[in-house]
């Protein structure tokens, strides 16, 4: 089946030195971008983190320091990439809580502003557990009914995403889909927006640090602000703003909470 898209697809996976997004880094990505016409682009690259992958994270992936040592950083080739994904959604297996992330995290060390909030998120794993919970593997198995070769390898992982999600689409066009408290999330068919809605969190900062509480506003979600409205909490306790753009808390939190504090988010909404 063909995915009915209205902006490039770009279908990515990563591996890194570790799964903390804030102080890992990108090993290699792997990217498969769908055009609206149906045409397909490919990437796949090796990148120096810059720091040490832990012996036991090469166990997985199979890369090891002396195969990135003359690749080039993240920022040497952040602005490519950039502009390669450049109005792309984006899909891929667990990438909201860890994909999309740390690339973020990436390109604004690199200093460059890559905004997912006016991007489509299709993230694989949350429509496939609220289908069928299951791992990458089987789920490629269940849905495509072979087994996947080479797991952990990006591109590899990359090309089963794509067609995962051509026969999630198909298998399950026109089903209602429920969330955990019987609210209905929406119908599942061949259109992005939709995909969106069933892989969409309340999240604003891909960290989880500031949410959407139930009727729309900004709060935050830690410390002793917790479910306390953002705006409010910055107009009583100017000192927070700073507390957090000082603290050890990720780029991508302190830039959206910067937009909160200027009021472009709030007007968004």
């Amino acid at each position: 089946m063909t995915l009915n898209l209205k902006n490039p697809l770009a279908f990515f996976d990563l591996e890194a030195t570790g799964v903390d997004t804030v102080n890992d880094r990108i090993v290699e990505i792997a990217i498969i971008k769908i055009l609206p016409n149906g045409e397909r682009e490919e990437r796949t690259r090796r990148i120096n983190p810059t720091i040490p992958i832990p012996e036991e994270v090469t166990k997985i992936h199979g890369i090891s320091n002396e195969d990135i040592k003359d690749e080039p950083t993240f920022k040497q080739i952040g602005k490519s990439l950039a502009d390669f994904l450049k109005g792309c959604d984006l899909a891929g297996f667990n990438i909201l809580h860890y994909d999309v992330p740390l690339l973020v995290e990436e390109f604004l060390r690199a200093d460059i502003d890559f905004d997912v909030s006016n991007r489509r998120l299709i993230d694989l794993q949350k429509i496939y557990h609220l289908m069928e919970p299951r791992t990458l593997s089987a789920a490629y198995r269940f849905y495509c009914d072979k087994n996947l070769e080479n797991a952990h390898s990006a591109y590899a992982d990359t090309e089963a995403c794509l067609h995962i999600l051509e026969q999630q689409v198909q298998r399950y066009e026109g089903e209602e889909v429920f969330d955990k408290k019987g609210n209905m999330l929406t119908t599942v068919s061949n259109d992005m927006d939709a995909l969106h809605k069933l892989s969409f969190s309340n999240k604003l900062d891909l960290a989880g640090r500031i949410v959407y509480d139930d009727k729309k506003t900004p709060v935050f979600n830690f410390g002793k602000y917790r479910n306390r409205p953002v705006k409010e909490v910055l107009d009583k306790d100017p000192s927070y703003y700073n507390w957090m753009m000082k603290g050890d808390f990720p780029r991508n939190t302190k830039q959206v909470l910067t937009r909160l504090k200027l009021g472009d988010l709030i007007r968004k909404k």
